[in-house]
């Protein structure tokens, strides 16, 4: 049986996901997937489909970007210009915010709960097809010795990806030789999924500088993944992000550090979601 340092038994904790039922859903892309919401491109996709996505990138030797928004990327978008550069790469943009869902069923979207996206939504998929497949997974951010962590549970849990780390502290400007390192090290790795967790802005911004000299790959912005999976951080159960109150949960676990996120910034966005209001008073309800 495989236990992580504290004792945890990974193996009935993350549930074999084939005895499940299994939902239907779209095997292909679809016109009415992307919408625009508080001016930015957003797809509107369940954690099945991002994973079909994927495989499908990974089998024909792709490079694709897998982003998401949320209200702070949205804020962030309009004064990063990394950001933009970022989201214009995107193939997909996942939705990553519950507030997002319930906006765009005023604007007549057809966004429900199943669309909200994040890691945390589909890493025993992920990670089962990883495992499954032999994938070979890179994570770089994190401080030090947290993704190797992260990584050593990973592999105990799931042993036949192959999976390397590197630590999100180095010098990430571009042109200097911390980066060019980083850089060659990812290439010389040569991974089929490269998870990138530096925090926003800082992680897109990477990905976008460097995104001609990354190996052709599916390429995500992860945000603190490796530190849910190292324990340093401590995940909302997944029913209260359902609830569309895991932004309040995060809030009074740590409020000093995400008080301006959730309760200023919000507020820059009010001009764009009336518009986008107005708009959606004038036009019929998409389909769903």
């Amino acid at each position: 049986m495989m236990h992580n340092r504290a004792g945890f038994d990974l193996a009935t904790a993350l549930p074999d996901r084939r005895k499940a039922a299994r939902r239907a859903h779209r095997t292909s892309r679809r016109a009415s997937e992307r919408v625009q919401m508080l001016g930015e491109d957003i797809d509107l996709v369940r954690p099945e489909e991002v994973m079909l996505h994927v495989q499908r990138w990974i089998e024909t030797g792709a490079k694709a970007i897998i982003a998401n928004h949320n209200l702070h990327s949205l804020y962030l978008a309009r004064r990063e210009p990394g950001m933009r550069a970022f989201y214009d790469l995107a193939d997909l943009v996942e939705l990553d915010s519950a507030p997002l869902v319930l906006f765009g069923r005023f604007l007549k979207l057809s966004s429900r709960p199943f669309h909200r996206c994040t890691y945390l939504d589909w890493r025993t998929h992920f990670w089962s097809i990883a495992d499954r497949k032999g994938w070979r997974v890179m994570y770089v951010g994190g401080a030090d010795g947290v993704a190797d962590e992260a990584a050593r549970r990973l592999r105990l849990a799931y042993p036949g990806a192959v999976i390397e780390t590197r630590s999100g502290f180095f010098d990430a400007t571009p042109g200097s030789d911390g980066n060019a390192a980083m850089v060659r090290d990812v290439c010389d790795f040569a991974p089929q999924v490269l998870f990138v967790g530096m925090g926003m802005p800082r992680q897109e911004r990477w990905i976008a500088q460097n995104y001609a000299a990354l190996p052709d790959c599916a390429i995500f912005s992860v945000g603190a993944a490796f530190d849910y999976e190292a324990g340093v951080q401590k995940a909302a159960p997944r029913w209260i992000g359902r609830m569309g109150v895991e932004w309040l949960y995060r809030l009074l676990c740590d409020p000093r550090r995400l008080f301006t996120r959730y309760c200023v910034e919000p507020w820059f966005l009010l001009g764009p979601a009336i518009a986008d209001l107005r708009r959606a008073a004038m036009q019929p309800r998409q389909p769903g």
